[in-house]
């Protein structure tokens, strides 16, 4: 049987009960806030990005899809983890294997903060809620990766690796 690909498809694929995902995830905080968002689907809050396309680098889907679901420009800071994650996911109930790289964003030449603490853009047939986030607010909420919730208080200075179970 021939596996045909689909020009510019996400990296991800299902088998059996488990999916494999090849993620960017963007960190973008101000005054000890971190900016997460929550879609139709989702009843946790979550970082904005996406998958990364077949032919595309992590660098070019996360520019992407921060223009996709926040309608700005923005610029890599730098990379902070590349994170090896297995979880069971609370909507589709798969295990997931992921590989997600985390980049520390620049959106300063936006309008981004005139939206207010609270906000509603459409993506498509998505709607995503946006709100920024108190550091000290994360630990009590339903929030997506748990290892950030402590680790936003410390973002390394080099790119690391890491392996998270949760």
């Amino acid at each position: 049987m021939d596996n045909i690909i689909e020009k510019n498809a996400d990296i991800s694929y299902i088998l059996d009960d488990q999916k494999f995902n090849y993620r960017v995830c963007a960190v973008i905080t101000s005054d000890q806030k971190i900016l997460a968002m929550q879609d139709e689907l989702s009843p946790y809050y979550y970082l904005p990005g996406g998958r990364v396309r077949l032919g595309e680098t992590a660098e070019d889907a996360i520019i992407r899809e921060i223009e996709e679901e926040l309608n700005i420009r923005s610029e890599i800071i730098r990379p902070l983890w590349l994170v090896q994650g297995f979880f069971n996911e609370d909507v589709d109930r798969l295990d997931y294997h992921e590989i997600c790289i985390y980049y520390l964003m620049d959106i300063s030449g936006s309008d981004i903060f005139d939206k207010g603490d609270r906000f509603t853009l459409h993506e498509k047939d998505h709607t995503h809620v946006f709100e920024w986030i108190p550091f000290d607010r994360l630990k009590d909420e339903y929030f997506y990766p748990v290892f950030l919730k402590k680790d936003i208080y410390d973002l390394p200075d080099n790119f690391t690796i890491r392996t998270e179970y949760e």
